[in-house]
């Protein structure tokens, strides 16, 4: 038996962000907050958002202090809003970052502590303040997951939240807000969505529903994510990506993620490298080590993303994917740990330390191959 979660709401489709008031008047909200970065301002997207809520009769009060990769410190600016206003829901604009903050902010921010109260194994089904996402990136799916990822600085350690209490109660996948995101972000973040949908259909955790929605995801994935990378401006990409993304979101929420993303925060928690990026760089090689374990699987998803045909057997179809993943990192320009300025003297001596991290976020045990740490190991001392 599969327990389904998603978003009460759904807007999809080109100017779905004009739909904010009216969904805010559905859940009965009328004074939320909009969690958001300096990008979003710059952009002309935040004065958008709150011109839409003027014109509505609703509060806009804003914290856009949030960080690339969020940390417990970076939350407590918007924390402090919540604690001393009187704020009916949080609104989060921009990419994955901000909206995982604005997710920690309307959990913590109502039933207090600290983020480390939250962290993995523990459940947390009580409900915070309910969080309106709207993604301007087509990667995270964090707008329909019930998963929050925030630093610890004070270990270098990225701690995954897991619960009913951070899947957005309402999404609004505006394909449009990421029409003006550079090339380095559309590849990064396609990365990520193509790594969700892959990770939740091999899943030890998959089932027939979130197979449907990593399937679909993955065939609008494979077509699209180099075109959007080359032209930011085909709308048809754009679209195919946005939604894509929100699929895989709603795939691995309701089957998991694997070892790709287990292996992945604590790279970015040591070395501040983004989070689709470091999945890029691993996919290859952890797809590799995995194979022997679900081959029919990743065939299939081989096959959905057009990398290989319909004719292909398993093992063909698994050569071409290899292959392709290994291309599409050049295509789209994804460095080595050595060419994004990580130091390898350090990278090494850090090494074991991600590898338990990565084990103890529950991730790599979702993998068809269960790996052992030494095993992460010789994983990082690959990508060298």
């Amino acid at each position: 038996m599969a327990s389904i979660i998603l978003p009460r709401v759904l807007e999809v489709g080109a100017g779905a962000m004009a739909r904010l008031p009216a969904v805010l008047q559905g859940l009965g909200c009328r004074n939320p907050l909009i969690v958001t970065d300096r990008m979003m301002a710059q952009l002309g997207y935040l004065e958008r958002l709150r011109g839409l809520l003027a014109e509505a009769g609703m509060g806009g009060d804003v914290f856009a202090d949030t960080l690339p990769e969020p940390t417990a410190a970076s939350l407590e600016g918007g924390l402090a809003m919540v604690r001393d206003g009187d704020y009916d829901a949080v609104v989060a604009l921009g990419g994955g970052s901000p909206i995982d903050s604005a997710k920690a902010i309307a959990v913590l921010g109502k039933h207090g502590g600290v983020i480390n109260d939250y962290r993995f194994p523990r459940q947390v089904d009580e409900a915070g303040l309910p969080v309106i996402a709207i993604p301007t990136t087509a990667g995270t799916g964090s707008e329909a997951t019930r998963f929050t990822i925030i630093t610890d600085e004070r270990t270098d350690e990225k701690l995954l939240c897991v619960g009913a209490a951070f899947m957005p109660v309402a999404a609004l996948v505006d394909y449009e807000l990421t029409v003006s995101v550079p090339p380095r972000t559309t590849a990064d973040t396609g990365i990520d969505a193509m790594t969700h949908a892959i990770e939740a259909y091999v899943s030890r955790k998959a089932n027939g529903y979130s197979d449907s929605q990593a399937l679909a995801a993955l065939r609008l994935i494979g077509p699209h994510l180099r075109r959007a990378y080359h032209d930011g401006e085909d709308r048809a990409a754009r679209e195919a990506m946005m939604l894509g993304a929100t699929l895989a979101g709603v795939a691995f929420c309701n089957s998991s993620v694997a070892l790709v993303h287990g292996m992945s925060r604590p790279i970015g928690a040591f070395f501040h490298v983004p989070h689709g990026l470091s999945n890029a760089m691993l996919l290859p090689a952890v797809t590799e080590y995995s194979l022997p374990a679900a081959s029919a699987r990743y065939a299939d998803c081989a096959r959905a993303l057009g990398f290989a045909g319909l004719d292909d057997d398993d093992a063909r179809a698994n050569a071409k994917l290899l292959d392709t993943l290994v291309a599409i990192n050049d295509e789209l320009q994804v460095p080595t740990p050595a060419g994004f300025g990580i130091d390898r003297d350090r990278f090494f001596e850090v090494r074991h330390t991600m590898a338990e991290q990565a084990l103890a976020s529950g991730s790599p045990g979702n993998n068809p191959r269960v790996p052992e740490a030494e095993e992460i190991v010789r994983l990082y001392e690959a990508l060298w």
